[in-house]
C-alpha cells in the first residue's frame, strides 16, 4: 500500500503523462489488463482515459484495472485514471 506523501509524490510525477489507454465501449476486458501490466513494467506510472461511451463507472474501471494488473490506484480525477506499479527489471521512480 502506497503512503499519502507517496501517492501525492506520484501525482505530481503523473501529472504532465498523457494517457496512453482509452476504456471505452468495451470496458475493461483481458486483453486491455494485459497491455496494461506490460506498460506498468516498462513505465511504472501510466494514465488511463475512460471514454464517455463506456458504459461502466469509472470507478469500477479504476479498481478492475488496479485489481487485473496487480497496480496500486494513485488517483481518479475527472475521466483519467492514474497506476503505479514498481517495474521488476526497470525501475525508474524512487519513492519517497
Amino acid at each position: 500500500m502506497l503512503t499519502g506523501k507517496q501517492k501525492r509524490f506520484l501525482r505530481s510525477k503523473a501529472h504532465h503523462l498523457n494517457p496512453i489507454f482509452q476504456v471505452g465501449k468495451g470496458g475493461v476486458n483481458d486483453n486491455l489488463i494485459k497491455q496494461i501490466g506490460e506498460a506498468l513494467e516498462a513505465r511504472e506510472l501510466i494514465k488511463v482515459s475512460v471514454l464517455q461511451n463506456c458504459e461502466e463507472d469509472r470507478d469500477d474501471v479504476s479498481v478492475a484495472l488496479a485489481k487485473g494488473a496487480r497496480a496500486e490506484l494513485v488517483q481518479v480525477i475527472g475521466n483519467t485514471i492514474v497506476l503505479y506499479k514498481e517495474s521488476r527489471e526497470n525501475k525508474q521512480i524512487q519513492l519517497p
